[in-house]
């Protein structure tokens, strides 16, 4: 019997902050722990472009002071079929007065018109994140320990 084949999906993930102290969370649905906002790269769309693109239509937010990259990684999604996630991680500190608020998906993808709640977590933090979407967090207040993990290109 051969092996299955692997399905790699490409993900941008937003780590968005504010102060530099304070890092953007949701509880979504369907996973245990804290989210942020992410979602999958289109055909033909770089990440830079794709984590943006997520970040506005998932939390909202729309002007953000710069984007730099954190890392790139590939992470198991499942083992049977094998599904890998290549998550390209960004950092896009930004300058918000709101310390709660929900917001309804926009975009074409199959979170469209859920509502997501964000709040604000201090860093560095021991809160449980959903689909170790916390592994570069400590990126974030070390910026000289910002990597690209592996041989995987960021764009």
């Amino acid at each position: 019997m051969q092996p299955q084949r692997a399905t790699y999906v490409k993900k941008a993930c937003a780590y968005i902050t504010r102060n530099g102290s304070e890092l953007l969370v949701f509880n979504g649905p369907g996973h245990d722990g804290l989210q942020i906002p992410k979602g999958t790269v289109e055909a033909g769309e770089k990440p830079r472009v794709a984590v943006q693109r997520e970040a506005v239509e998932e939390s909202g937010l729309a002007s953000f002071e710069r984007l730099q990259h954190i890392a790139t990684d590939v992470w198991t999604r499942r083992q049977s079929p094998p599904k890998r996630y290549v998550r390209s991680f960004y950092h896009l500190p930004v300058h918000e007065s709101r310390d709660h608020w929900v917001h309804t998906v926009t975009g074409t993808g199959e979170e469209r018109g859920a509502e997501f709640e964000f709040s604000w977590v201090d860093l560095p933090t021991d809160a449980t994140f959903a689909l170790d979407l916390d592994d570069y967090l400590h990126s974030l207040t070390s910026p000289a320990e910002a990597t690209t993990a592996g041989d995987v290109a960021a764009d």
